[in-house]
């Protein structure tokens, strides 16, 4: 979806890990998302008003939060699907990175293809995030968001949003910097748990601006062809934002489900899915200013076999070139 370099290795970001203390879980306070019947979507608060009956299994996780009953299960219980944190455990007891990842996120991903971390750096460095964010957007630096193989004056049709590639090692993005870490450790502690995955690489971060006009990006696939990426990663700097004025819900279609996902696209919230055809997804139309930043990991495998057809198309042209030439 990017230009100019396409991975970056982990190591160079991961690097010498810092010790992991009591931050990564004190920082999960809350993490929810609603899961609707796809042919009949009902609102968030509607959903929430519903009987026991259709509430989660609060058995399916047990590291900060519950995961949503399985789809094939009651209908009654497919109907809608709550994910909701449990209380905060007092300060001695907050849990590692590491247990985070296995207890929550990676039961998560493997049964529903998604999963939300909320208040995932804390208000003090999210809002540093945040000004970082708006800096960058005041420097016009932004750019169209592109798709691959569309001509230009189709492209704002199909996506509203202003980008920028970052890498997080420039000059102003020392916070940004800081965020891509927190999630390369998330995904580091993750990897060789979710399927067959080697992730070894991510793509630059993409600061995304939606500008309040109206403007989202219709029902896509990130990676419908192989091109390497397996998750997706989005953080979310929408303080006050209410979807009900706003709009700009994320929008997942789980592939064979029965349900739907509406993301509100909140402050300090984090978002990972499964970056290939089994999550079809879609940034309804925003009515305010929209920030998020999205990155992309690799999985290892297919990552080098695109590249490697890649280089055969490229190198099958060029000697259809010169063909021609002669």
């Amino acid at each position: 979806m990017g230009t100019g370099r396409t991975a970056l290795q982990m190591a160079t970001s991961w690097g010498a890990e810092p010790p992991i203390g009591n931050s990564s879980c004190e920082s999960v306070a809350s993490m929810k998302t609603i899961l609707i019947n796809a042919d009949n979507p009902e609102s968030s608060e509607n959903a929430q008003g519903r009987s026991e009956a259709q509430q989660v299994d609060p058995s399916r996780c047990t590291g900060g939060g519950t995961c949503p009953v399985k789809a094939g299960e009651s209908s009654a219980r497919a109907r809608t699907l709550n994910l909701t944190s449990r209380k905060r455990a007092p300060p001695k007891e907050h849990r590692s990175g590491q247990r985070l990842v296995v207890q929550y996120i990676v039961p998560c991903m493997n049964s529903y293809g998604l999963c939300i971390v909320d208040n995932f750096l804390g208000h003090k460095i999210g809002d540093k995030v945040l000004q970082e964010v708006k800096a960058l957007h005041l420097s016009d630096k932004f750019q169209d968001g592109e798709l691959a193989s569309q001509k230009s004056d189709s492209t704002k049709t199909i996506r509203g949003d202003k980008i920028l590639w970052v890498e997080g090692n420039e000059q102003g993005c020392e916070n940004i910097g800081y965020l891509l870490s927190r999630m390369d450790k998330l995904i580091m502690y993750a990897d060789g748990k979710l399927g067959n995955y080697k992730i070894r690489g991510r793509h630059k971060a993409m600061v995304a601006c939606y500008p309040g006009n109206g403007t989202g990006y219709v029902r896509h696939v990130d990676n419908p062809n192989g091109d390497g990426r397996c998750i997706t990663c989005i953080y979310y700097l929408n303080k006050d934002w209410d979807s009900k004025l706003h709009g700009g819900i994320l929008r997942i279609f789980p592939e064979g489900k029965s349900y739907v996902a509406d993301v509100e696209p909140i402050f300090d919230r984090l978002l990972f899915f499964w970056s290939d055809r089994r999550n079809p997804h879609e940034v309804q139309p925003s009515y305010a200013t929209r920030y998020a930043m999205t990155v992309w990991y690799f999985d290892a495998e297919e990552r080098a076999e695109a590249k490697k057809k890649f280089r055969n198309l490229t190198d099958a042209g060029k000697t259809e070139a010169a063909l021609h030439e002669d």
